[in-house]
């Protein structure tokens, strides 16, 4: 008998120390608020969509770092096209240029990953122009945080189409 009582108290306390050891159960949780961080990159990406908005090709060209590249995917005769530019000079010149339509990138499904001074962004879009409806597609933005603390859009990746949208179109 002396022999059983401490292994009893042996084994109740190897069987308390595993049961707080093993991970609480998983319980719905809200996602955790975007970082400052996150929301200053946001904020540079929807600068340019409401600088289209707004047809104002200055506030297009203050979000772009000078070496951005443009990449635009999309698929002509079932094959796919892409389009690669340096520089958003004459994207700016376009925004700015008189058009009758507003030109109205919607955004949603926002995707923000930060490293340092590096920062990439996901989003799915529409585009209309005024209120037609005209593509949809996946945008891409890889941003860096300048000398100065500036997130600037270093790369702006897009894709293209018009099948697979009706979700935006209603």
């Amino acid at each position: 008998m002396p022999l059983i009582r401490p292994i009893r108290t042996r084994l109740a306390t190897l069987l308390s120390a595993t049961v707080l050891a093993l991970p609480a159960p998983a319980t719905a949780q809200a996602q955790p608020p975007a970082s400052a961080e996150q929301a200053a990159v946001m904020t540079v990406v929807r600068a340019l969509f409401d600088g289209m908005r707004a047809a104002d090709s200055a506030v297009v060209r203050r979000v772009f770092d000078p070496r951005v590249r443009m990449i635009t995917v999309e698929q002509r005769s079932g094959r796919p096209e892409v389009n690669v530019g340096i520089g958003a000079d004459n994207f700016a010149k376009a925004v700015g240029s008189p058009h009758a339509d507003v030109w109205d990138e919607r955004i949603r499904n926002e995707q923000v990953r930060i490293d340092g001074t590096l920062a990439s962004v996901w989003v799915d879009y529409a585009f209309f122009a005024g209120p037609r409806f005209s593509h949809c597609g996946v945008d891409h933005f890889l941003l860096v945080k300048n000398g100065s603390g500036e997130w600037k859009i270093l790369e702006l990746a897009d894709t293209r189409r018009t099948t697979g949208c009706d979700d935006w179109k209603t």
